[in-house]
């Protein structure tokens, strides 16, 4: 099984789609292996953006993903991270396609509402940034033989 970080940003939390963000991606069959609510700090927004450093946006990035709580959780699923890409949808929401997150709640792109890991080695990097160990967990659902072969 795969697993992803994703982030429903301040917009989410503070607009009421977290539980709709999070069906979502239940629906699609994904399994929630951790999930917490908290509020990032500079520090740690600094080195989950750490890639973006230099650019023109990235003070507002940081500014922004610290300007509220944020519920952080991992998923898994085959082929976890490019299903939760495809059910967020574009980074830009007027790009994204119908029926995805971003296309359905989104105007602009500093106000994209949900991260999602772009890449195996970026999510394994993301989860440890969030999350011990200890606080992800592994289970099967009686569910699971029906979403997965």
């Amino acid at each position: 099984m795969e697993r992803t970080l994703i982030i429903v940003k301040p917009d989410g939390v503070q607009r009421g789609l977290i539980g709709e963000i999070i069906t979502r991606f239940e629906r699609r069959g994904m399994r929630i292996a951790a999930l917490k609510m908290i509020q990032i700090t500079p520090e740690l927004a600094e080195r989950h953006y750490a890639v973006h450093k230099g650019k023109p946006f990235y003070p507002g990035l940081i500014n922004y993903i610290t300007s509220g709580p944020v519920v952080v959780m991992v998923l898994e699923g085959n082929g976890a991270i490019e299903v939760a890409r495809q059910t967020m949808g574009a980074t830009r929401p007027a790009e994204a396609a119908p029926g995805t997150i971003r296309a359905d709640f989104g105007l602009e792109v500093g106000r994209n509402l949900v991260h999602g890991s772009d890449g195996p080695e970026t999510a394994a990097v993301e989860v440890a940034l969030f999350f011990t160990e200890a606080e992800l967990l592994s289970y099967s659902r009686d569910t699971d033989r029906w979403i997965f072969e």
